[in-house]
């Protein structure tokens, strides 16, 4: 007999989706995983390009907010600076930082033999969180060849929960990982567009979890024959948020936008804790800035401050969402001397009727 298909995912918000739900939704993105996932090893690496063509020549204009900076990634301070991307996007674990920030160097030279000689020198882009409890993180295992898979694996379809770089990534004590949403909105004077997120999510405290209002805490303890929680750990954890539309921004609107994912985040149960990394990034495919001087600057009518607001609430649902979606599609995973993370679904299987949904 064929299984009952899953339950969707409880819904955020009254915005309406995308076709898949997802970051790929926004015209050009795409999004790419290498999953390392035997034994102790339990790591990986996922890719979100902006778009089809070389984004060190045709660079995107983006910004990132930081909202706890407990975090060790590479390539922030130049889009600050400059306020476009020159790569694609990493995600990966903490220690494996470097090895995909040069191996984003490399593929860039590959298609740029004068970077760093005639043309000018490259800004990779890599952002972590810390599978130290499921993977063996002392082990380094990502290297250069597993960044490359995840870039040639970028497709419109985006995998979800224990893949990529999410495999051994951790949420409110359950299994998280990779988690992806999107809404389509409409302005007065400009139509519609797109807003999709992205998570990377290992944040939260097994108290603080809460989906669509609802704290789980007590029925998660319930299920699992677990005893009233007292003291926890600090905080440890940490989440990368991207966020991508095709809405005409700058880099100051672009920040604006990219911090409207903390409120997202929060309605989750996160408060930003001491020990997390918390960064949001957000981009526009709208348009594209040239690293060649001799090419034009374009000049588009960006969209007027005034008609943000659509896009502000895409951005908080849509990462909400994609915590949810992290949480749902994530399956258990035993790593690292045994540990393990069960996934929602598996504890709670009556959530729907705990949720009202």
């Amino acid at each position: 007999m064929q299984a009952a298909p899953a339950r969707p995912a409880p819904r955020v918000g009254r915005l309406p989706r995308g076709p898949r739900d997802a970051i790929t939704d926004v015209p050009g993105v795409t999004v790419g995983h290498c999953t390392l996932a035997e034994g102790d090893v339990q790591t990986g690496v996922t890719v979100v390009r902006p778009h089809g063509g070389d984004p060190y020549r045709d660079r995107v204009p983006a910004a990132g907010v930081v909202l706890n900076g407990f975090g060790k990634s590479v390539g922030l301070m130049q889009v600050e600076e400059l306020g476009v991307l020159e790569t694609p996007i990493a995600l990966t674990n903490t220690v494996s930082v470097p090895a995909v920030a040069a191996a984003q160097i490399r593929a860039a030279i590959a298609d740029n033999p004068e970077i760093g000689r005639a043309l000018p020198t490259l800004n990779p882009l890599v952002f972590e969180c810390n599978d130290g409890y499921l993977n063996d993180i002392q082990r380094m295992a990502v290297a250069a060849c597993h960044y490359r898979d995840a870039l040639d694996a970028a497709g419109s379809a985006v995998a979800e929960g224990s893949v990529g770089a999410g495999r051994g990534m951790s949420t409110f004590g359950l299994k998280g990982g990779i988690g992806t949403a999107s809404r389509r909105v409409r302005t007065r004077a400009r139509g519609r567009f797109t807003l999709g997120t992205l998570v990377l999510s290992n944040f939260g405290k097994p108290s603080q979890i809460r989906v669509c209002g609802t704290p789980l805490a007590a029925h998660l303890r319930a299920a699992a024959g677990e005893p009233e929680s007292g003291a926890e750990p600090p905080e440890k954890g940490s989440i990368i948020m991207i966020v991508a539309t095709d809405a005409p921004l700058d880099a100051r609107q672009l920040r604006r936008l990219a911090l409207r994912a903390g409120a997202g985040l929060a309605r989750t149960g996160s408060v930003f804790g001491h020990g997390s990394g918390d960064i949001a990034l957000a981009f526009t495919t709208a348009y594209t800035v040239p690293q060649d001087p001799a090419r034009p600057m374009p000049a588009p009518t960006l969209l007027h401050d005034a008609e943000l607001d659509p896009l502000f609430e895409a951005a908080a649902d849509g990462v909400e969402q994609a915590i949810i979606h992290a949480l749902w599609r994530a399956q258990a995973v035993t790593g690292r001397d045994g540990h393990r993370r069960d996934a929602l679904t598996d504890l709670l299987p009556g959530w729907a009727e705990i949720l009202g949904a």
